[in-house]
């Protein structure tokens, strides 16, 4: 869809990059730009770049660039118009109702509109004769009416077509409400309620709209919990239950818990910074959320063996991204919701005595590893300690490594350079490996590049990265590219992707519009945006703009006199002996 050259320019004038990116990444001056951890990664060191002057965004850890508009894509979740309209908002502007009359557009609308109902629905059928044993569940989990009322908890009746007559009602189509998952088809063809006779959770994101729902049955029917699909407004993977309240209240600390009830009890009993992942186990994208929001979380998961695996394998995706982390461990195998409530009045007070002693995911996973053994059996010890070094060589902070290695050492009465030894082995082995990975990810990412940028790159690779140079100096100094775009074509440049980008910025230029990289990143994929911002950001600022630009042409001339290897095996001797005259006089 089209953006108005009229609305983009007016966005651009009220908005700063860094303005944007700041509210989400703490920046400090560095040279011509800003510099800060990235939030795509985990960033132990800033090796986040933003430049304000050129409107672009690179990580030199992750390879991560774009422009403002990729950059909320990325945080938010947002698909390109959505972004817009995020944007838009926060400049105090509305986006044109002509610039965004798409079918995806109005179908993400209908979706959102069609959630926005049936929460309100649900709402309302709790309170009904038939929603007096959800009603009653919800009360005997010991929920307030406050708490009922905050999260908008609901139930959904028996009858299967309650929902789809009512949103049919509102002028929603069938085709709207399977999209939403609010509804399925039936053999016959006919939409019938996705959720029956359960009590229902809305699932609100950040923006404070109804992206999906779970329900929770009150029978033994299997499945105890069922939640909204993968629909156009809704992704497991990257939204948190609850989040839209706790991120306020994070100061520094989320608690990670199981399930939305937990995350109920808890914010009820006054730990407003939990959240819970949405019926799967934690994924990457939720822990880089997480870290956005904080600096410490705290997994407190089942005591059952089922969580206790989750646990160790939401460490393993957290602890990548530099956040601290900590184990809370309900005794006697209850959950939080089940915890608080056993204690009464004092249930709140005992759990906050349970967060406070919590441990660091370090003594949590050794802890586990010891029960696993009998360290009074010889081979059983030895055993232990060299699981427990491999451990400690997962390590990065080597003050943390060394203070393990002691306590280990003073316990079992084992000599400390030997645990030291054994655990810079593990760590050597461990580096070997991520350097291999990291070479097969940088072999396979210049193979893709070559892919996306055509044959012509690899085959050529000086008159690549010469286009690369070129493009990077025409979008950063427009002043030069107004007067070189007349007469250097096209055709001479032999990558795709470079040749596509310079068309666009002469075909803007014809057109008299600004050429940055928020003008053209409506013409180009969220990866080629990526990848454009890249060059401008890795790309120096050139001295002498004009003289560079004029030696780059001037290597893009000589690069297209070059017969191309099809050329040359085709090619009869005097074609060759031309070929080898012209290049010898261009070097005299």
């Amino acid at each position: 869809m089209a953006i108005s050259e009229e609305f983009k320019q007016e966005l651009k004038r009220r908005l700063n990059i860094a303005d944007i990116i700041g509210e989400y990444v703490t920046l400090k001056k560095s040279g011509r730009g800003l510099m800060g951890k990235c939030p795509f990664h985990g960033d132990s060191t800033p090796s986040f770049s933003v430049s304000p002057e050129l409107g672009v965004y690179h990580c030199f850890g992750c390879n991560a660039s774009g422009d403002i508009v990729g950059f909320v894509r990325q945080m938010e979740h947002l698909d390109y118009i959505d972004a817009i309209r995020w944007l838009a908002q926060k400049a105090g502007l509305t986006v044109p109702e002509n610039d965004t009359d798409t079918a995806s557009a109005k179908l993400r609308q209908r979706i959102f509109e069609a959630n926005r109902e049936a929460a309100h629905f649900y709402v309302r059928q709790l309170y009904t004769p038939e929603g007096q044993e959800a009603l009653s569940y919800l009360k005997k989990r010991r929920l307030s009416s406050a708490t009922i009322t905050h999260f908008g908890l609901g139930y959904s009746p028996k009858s299967r077509f309650a929902l789809v007559s009512h949103l049919k009602s509102k002028g929603f189509s069938g085709t709207e409400m399977i999209q939403a998952n609010l509804a399925n088809l039936s053999q016959k063809g006919n939409p019938y309620d996705r959720f029956s006779d359960r009590v229902m959770f809305p699932i609100i994101d950040l923006q404070r709209r109804v992206i999906g729902f779970g329900g929770r049955i009150m029978s033994d029917i299997k499945p105890k919990y069922l939640n909204t699909s993968e629909t156009p407004v809704f992704n497991k993977s990257q939204n948190l239950y609850a989040l839209q309240f706790a991120k306020n209240e994070a100061h520094g600390q989320l608690i990670l818990v199981e399930g939305y009830m937990d995350v109920i009890a808890l914010h009820q009993a006054g730990f407003q910074n939990a959240v819970a992942t949405l019926g799967t186990a934690l994924t990457q994208e939720q822990a880089l959320i997480i870290k956005r929001y904080c600096d410490e979380v705290v997994i407190c998961y089942d005591a059952d063996e089922a969580g206790q695996k989750a646990t160790a394998r939401a460490i393993g995706i957290l602890r990548p991204t530099g956040l601290n982390i900590r184990i809370l461990t309900v005794p006697n195998g209850k959950d939080p919701d089940e915890f608080i409530k056993s204690h009464g009045e004092q249930g709140a007070a005992r759990f906050r005595m349970l967060l406070n002693k919590s441990g660091n995911d370090v003594d949590y996973r050794l802890n586990r590893l010891r029960a696993r053994y009998q360290l009074d059996i010889t081979q059983q010890r030895v055993d232990f300690l060299t699981e427990a070094c491999k451990l400690l060589a997962t390590l990065d902070n080597s003050i943390e490594k060394d203070i393990y290695i002691a306590k280990l050492s003073e316990e079992l009465s084992i000599d400390k350079a030997a645990l030291k030894q054994q655990t810079e082995k593990y760590t050597r082995i461990n580096n070997r490996r991520t350097a291999r990975q990291e070479q097969q990810e940088i072999r396979r990412t210049l193979s893709l590049t070559r892919e996306n940028t055509g044959n012509a790159a690899s085959c050529n690779l000086r008159a690549a990265s010469t286009e690369e140079a070129l493009i990077a100096l025409l979008i950063a100094h427009p002043d030069i590219a107004a007067g070189l775009f007349p007469t250097l074509s096209p055709e001479l440049f032999s990558t795709l992707f470079y040749r596509k980008v310079y068309e666009t910025l002469r075909h803007r230029a014809a057109q008299g519009y600004d050429f940055s990289i928020t003008d053209i990143s409506d013409s180009f994929s969220e990866d080629e945006v990526s990848r454009i911002a890249r060059i401008l950001a890795v790309h120096p600022r050139e001295e002498d703009p004009r003289a560079a630009a004029k030696d780059y042409i001037e290597i893009l001339h000589e690069e297209a006199e070059r017969l191309t290897p099809e050329q040359i095996a085709a090619a009869d001797n005097d074609t060759l002996l031309e070929q080898v005259r012209r290049l010898r006089n261009k070097k005299q």
